[in-house]
């Protein structure tokens, strides 16, 4: 079986501040990335589901993106929380109505062999339970959920709602905890177009979930 490890190489001078990040297996392989004033400048390898699933379990969070590992710290307390108030809020529906299931992070979606991501929340309506499989969600789920944190802000915004759109996840939701807002997207003819907004303390549907209201004073901490 292959291990990963993970180090970061001083810079040169000719790379003005720089620096590399490598991950070598333990079989060899490598997969660098140098890095200048924050600007990736070059990959060497794109990395395999294969390659994901032997990474250390060190409480980080690892996602393949189109090839390319994406590593983020373990979220806040306060991110952590307004997951749960979610999962509670969305668990109760989903299973009185029975529209599916309703999963937490960490769990893969597996969007192809080569993009591997860990959705805050995932929601799998009952058309799609066939996609559940022994590691994890083959293909794109109903709905993905992330909650904003410092570190992960940019690639949600960005990153993630293209890989989302461009894998056919119907619906996408983006909880930015200092604004306390819910901004919920429909994928439209391959672009996400927004359907709704939570925020104010007036509670208020979001699709898919037509028929539940959502209550702030239930989801902010």
């Amino acid at each position: 079986m292959k291990h990963w490890t993970f180090t970061v190489a001083a810079a040169d001078a000719s790379m003005h501040g720089g620096y590399v990040e490598e991950w070598r297996s333990s079989d060899g392989t490598a997969a660098a990335r140098v890095v200048e004033s924050g600007d990736i400048m070059s990959t060497r390898v794109i990395l395999t589901y294969d390659d994901y699933a032997v990474l250390p379990n060190d409480g980080r969070r690892y996602e393949l993106h189109e090839g390319e590992l994406s590593v983020s710290p373990a979220p806040s307390p306060r991110h952590q929380k307004v997951i749960v108030n979610l999962i509670v809020i969305l668990d109760r529906h989903v299973k009185t109505h029975r529209l599916g299931e309703i999963y937490v992070s960490p769990i893969d979606c597996i969007m192809s062999n080569i993009t591997v991501v860990q959705p805050d929340i995932v929601y799998v309506d009952t058309e799609h339970l066939g996609s559940i499989s022994r590691r994890g969600i083959e293909g794109a789920a109903t709905l993905a959920v992330e909650v904003l944190s410092p570190s992960t802000a940019d690639v949600d915004r960005r990153t993630k709602l293209q890989l989302y759109a461009r894998y056919g996840v119907p619906y996408y939701w983006i909880a930015d905890l200092d604004l306390r807002v819910i901004e919920a997207y429909r994928l439209t003819e391959g672009r996400y177009e927004p359907t709704g907004r939570l925020e104010g303390a007036t509670p208020a549907p979001l699709v898919p979930f037509a028929d539940l209201d959502l209550d702030p004073a239930a989801i902010w901490p």
